[in-house]
């Protein structure tokens, strides 16, 4: 680790010292009138939790000096939810705690600008120790919820059921069914196939037409899915299987040693894509045909407004203009904007938002952090006669959980409008 990567790590664990003792003076006022056993339980579960996890976090850092190590994403990202669990209801502590402190010292600074009793005896004291018992308990929200998406919300995924409707689809195919799935993120489930071999008995249960799916299977390298190839290779459509890469997939994000070892990992994947039966489309375009009427199923590789540009989308239409209906796998929804408006594509499937991993749905409606960073994140829109719909994610990266933004399987009907 450089000298200067060491100072910023040493000041994080500073800033989250002082975090721990300010919570922890608030998890004690809102406890202070309950017995001096409960508050030693607490005080002792408190600190062993504290001091256990940041005594994890330097030797983590440390044993991330190995390479290995440094590849195996499941556990980072266990400890990335183990430090959001007990960090998150601190943080709400530290707020209301805050508040308390803050209307305390209001009260102080008034009666020496104002001399004179306000109160009786005892009666401030209660109602600012009321804001720290509340931190307390809604400090319950973020620990369940985070607790919530690493165990079941991570693996009970959403089969959407989306119609989509165009007046230039050829008879032939009105009801075709094409499964959509993305952003599988495979490393991240180190060697816990049981929730892809779950995705994988949903998605054959619903016998698709196609299956699709629109990058992103490994988070940097190939090996990550050397585990899933058996279990991805029992997914089953009768017209075939198609995919494209993500912007994961090119492995632009770690260090390597040499060009030739990261154009080898890529070409390594390529072939892990064949292995598990699908056909891997790079700017170029494939016919369906079904009682002599044709669509064309199209893959660009990733094209992003804020990420890398592979993608030649001309290439990917050539030869395509005279198809009556046309379908385009892109991984990134910006490119819609950007580049897939008005060329006269018919449908377009994307995904890499994953719905940013977290919702809350309040009515009819939900909402996601994701919706402050792209204009198309989820579900499907239409403009004139084209449409984008933008898959919620099969897996996750980072953070390993779901909150209100569950895997997702998109089960697209295609409808002569």
């Amino acid at each position: 680790m450089s000298p200067a990567a060491l100072r910023n790590f040493g000041i994080f664990l500073v800033v989250l010292v002082l975090i721990d003792l300010y919570a922890y003076k608030g998890v004690n006022t809102a406890l202070a009138n309950h017995s001096l056993t409960l508050r030693r339980i607490v005080r002792f579960l408190y600190w062993i939790i504290s001091i256990g996890i940041l005594g994890l976090m330097v030797w983590s850092v440390v044993s991330m000096q190995d390479p290995k190590l440094r590849r195996d994403h499941s556990y980072m990202f266990s400890l990335v939810a183990l430090f959001l669990l007990f960090f998150l209801p601190k943080v709400v502590m530290v707020i209301f705690h805050g508040l308390d402190d803050l209307l305390h010292f209001g009260r102080w600074l008034w009666s020496k600008l104002l001399p004179g009793t306000v109160d009786a005896p005892g009666e401030g004291i209660d109602r600012l120790r009321f804001l720290s018992q509340l931190g307390l308990i809604l400090a319950a929200i973020p620990f369940t919820g985070v607790l919530y998406g690493v165990t079941k919300g991570r693996r009970t995924f959403n089969l959407a059921r989306v119609p989509v409707r165009s007046g230039r689809l050829p008879a032939a195919f009105d009801g075709l069914k094409v499964v959509h799935i993305s952003d599988m993120h495979l490393g991240s489930f180190g060697d816990d196939l049981s929730i892809v071999r779950n995705g994988v008995e949903l998605i054959n249960a619903e016998a698709p037409d196609l299956i699709v799916f629109t990058g992103d299977m490994v988070n940097d390298y190939a090996e990550e899915a050397e585990p899933f190839i058996e279990v991805l290779r029992g997914l089953n459509a009768r017209l075939g299987k198609f995919s494209i890469l993500g912007n994961h997939d090119y492995s632009d994000y770690p260090k390597w040693e040499s060009a030739t070892a990261k154009a080898a990992n890529l070409e390594r994947l390529k072939a892990i894509h064949a292995e598990m039966g699908f056909r891997l489309l790079l700017d170029e375009h494939e016919v369906i045909e079904q009682d002599g009427e044709r669509i064309g199923l199209l893959g660009v590789q990733n094209w992003g407004h804020r990420f890398q540009q592979y993608g030649d989308l001309a290439r990917t239409l050539q030869g395509t203009e005279s198809l009556p209906f046309r379908i385009l796998l892109s991984h990134d929804p910006t490119h819609w904007s950007y580049q897939v408006m008005g060329t006269g594509v018919d449908l377009t499937l994307s995904g890499h938002t994953h719905g940013a991993q977290l919702g809350v749905k309040l009515g009819n409606s939900t909402y996601s952090p994701a919706q402050w960073v792209y204009k198309h994140w989820a579900g499907l829109y239409t403009e004139g006669e084209q449409q984008l719909y933008v898959n919620r994610g099969f897996g996750f990266i980072g953070f390993p959980g779901r909150v209100g933004m569950p895997p997702e399987i998109t089960v697209l009907e295609l409808r002569k409008a």
